[in-house]
């Protein structure tokens, strides 16, 4: 008699488990790398299209849930990026993203549905929350942007819809399915926050090789504090005291995000200011022009200011580059995927 009916999505599940769940069935032991290949590699959506099984079995194990999301809308850009919804099996919708270029495949990925940081410039925190993703949910994401592409991803980044911190034990075991099960380095994953009490120090003490990616967005806690909400209760300097002591046990510099609204937190001052938090830091700032909203009337900067922004940056030795936005004609760049206006596509 199965057993497979009480069993939760076998997505996220390593060769041993898949192996020691074949033997529940009474399988023999290899079928565990079979099916093992078929679902991270062959990208099966369903036991019974895994023709290296018996038929007898495969009619057992119809109500066997691999975990796999669907497609409900895909859209491109013009520069190649390309955003998916996707549903999951409880109707809700979150958002994917695709971004290739000549030598990688990145997949941006949602931890949550909707997101509870309610940053200002961003899409996302405009629609609330709604719930984490499991992990299988987020791997499954991987998947979808690899085989729509018919090319192996070689990045993922948890800048997606929702706050990663928020969802930590998902995200971990999320990451190491990733790395493990689909076969991408740590040093290819980047987990981004907006920086949560605690979980960065949690984090670290995971000792992973994946990239952390804080969002800074402002260089004083005045002005961090109007912009993100969640920092009143999150000092500055706690956060980068925090980001100091995840270097030292991890050993790997941190990335700090730094959203450049114009007249805003893009002057030469702003600059100088964020020198003086990071002077010896072993860090990199990544400068993004901010990225259209309907929902606020914020601008992007010049280029003139960026530039400036940026030698201010590197005349003080701090290391830093300007990121290119893809997907923005498609509401697919940074800070543009949306919650509320996914929910009213997905019973559109």
């Amino acid at each position: 008699m199965t057993k497979s009916a009480a069993i939760p999505p076998l997505l996220g599940a390593s060769k041993s488990e898949l192996t020691d769940w074949v033997q529940s069935q009474e399988q023999p032991a290899y079928r565990g790398g079979q099916l093992h290949q078929w679902i991270y590699q062959k990208g099966a959506r369903s036991l019974t299209e895994i023709t290296v099984f018996p038929k007898v079995w495969r009619s057992q194990l119809s109500d066997t849930a691999i975990g796999r999301s669907e497609i409900h809308l895909r859209s491109e850009a013009r520069d190649g990026t390309v955003k998916y919804l996707l549903r999951m099996t409880d109707g809700q919708i979150i958002e994917a993203v695709g971004i290739p270029t000549q030598k990688r495949l990145t997949v941006c990925v949602s931890s949550q549905v909707g997101c509870a940081m309610a940053c200002n410039f961003c899409a996302t925190g405009k629609g609330g929350f709604t719930r984490n993703l499991a992990s299988h949910e987020i791997i499954d994401q991987v998947l979808t942007v690899q085989e729509d592409f018919g090319q192996r991803v070689s990045n993922v980044v948890f800048m997606g819809m929702g706050e990663p911190l928020s969802n930590l034990e998902n995200v971990l075991a999320a990451v190491r399915s990733i790395n493990t099960d689909i076969g991408i380095g740590q040093r290819s994953i980047t987990v981004s926050t907006v920086g949560i009490p605690g979980q960065i120090r949690k984090l670290a003490r995971e000792k992973l090789q994946i990239t952390l990616a804080v969002s800074l967005h402002a260089s004083s806690q005045k002005l961090r504090s109007q912009l993100v909400p969640t920092a009143k209760g999150y000092q500055l300097e706690a956060l980068l005291k925090d980001c100091r002591i995840y270097v030292e046990i991890t050993g790997r510099r941190v990335t700090f995000e730094y959203i450049l609204l114009s007249g805003i937190n893009d002057q030469p001052e702003h600059a100088q200011e964020l020198v003086q938090h990071l002077r010896g830091f072993q860090s990199h700032v990544n400068l993004i022009p901010y990225n259209p909203i309907s929902e606020v009337d914020y601008q992007r900067p010049t280029g003139e200011d960026m530039q400036t922004f940026l030698q201010i940056l590197e005349e003080n030795h701090i290391t830093a580059s300007v990121r290119r936005s893809r997907g923005l004609d498609q509401d697919a760049a940074c800070g543009q995927l949306r919650a509320s206006q996914i929910q009213q596509q997905a019973v559109g």
